[in-house]
């Protein structure tokens, strides 16, 4: 009994810490690239795979309204096919890259999803993203690790414990898309992007 009630508190504890100026700031962002028919790409391993599946499931399905675009976006993890593909023969660290490089385009959002931040494939599609001029955001916990300082804009989760990262990342998800819902339905002004985000993404 006592480890689930330090779960819930240390979960808690973790949601209170939370950067909600970070989070309205990635709202923005898919708001403007939705919008402007602007692509959406997201991609994660492992447990961050299935995070990177349920947002997109959501924001294609969950966020649609009548009159108003669809979002544009593609699951870089989903592909089993392309995936061993190019993990077979080009490497696991080239398998979200090579993806990228056939699609992507300026201002493009790409969302890659890293409990740790130190993916090396993950590294390796959002260094790609950056010089075609993309605008990465990232999803992470622990550090940030490398992918912190990477990305255009850090959704980071302040805790140590992976499955309390991962429970977080879905949890925003679900919070991004219904926001991005309501604002569908009643759609309100678009505040500009911070300057820093406009500035890596330039």
């Amino acid at each position: 009994m006592n480890q689930i009630r330090n779960y819930i508190s240390s979960l808690q504890n973790t949601l209170d810490h939370l950067d909600v100026e970070s989070i309205d700031q990635v709202i923005a962002i898919l708001q403007v690239a939705r919008l402007n028919r602007r692509q959406i790409f997201i991609m994660g391993n492992g447990g961050s795979a299935s995070t990177a599946s349920h947002f997109v499931c959501d924001l294609v399905k969950n966020t649609r309204a009548p009159g108003y675009p669809d979002f544009r976006v593609i699951n870089l993890s989903d592909n089993m096919a392309i995936l061993s593909a190019y993990a077979n023969d080009e490497g696991y660290e080239n398998v979200f890259a090579q993806q990228l490089a056939s699609f992507v385009q300026p201002d493009d959002v790409v969302i890659a999803i890293s409990t740790s931040g130190n993916s090396p494939n993950v590294l390796k599609a959002v260094r790609l993203a950056n010089q075609r001029g993309a605008l990465t955001i990232g999803f992470t916990g622990f550090n940030g690790g490398q992918l912190a300082s990477l990305v255009a804009l850090d959704m980071h989760v302040p805790s140590r414990i992976i499955e309390h990262i991962e429970d977080v990342h879905l949890m925003l998800e679900h919070l991004i898309c219904q926001n991005l819902r309501q604002q569908a339905l009643q759609p309100v002004m678009i505040d500009p992007l911070p300057e820093h985000v406009v500035a890596a993404a330039d």
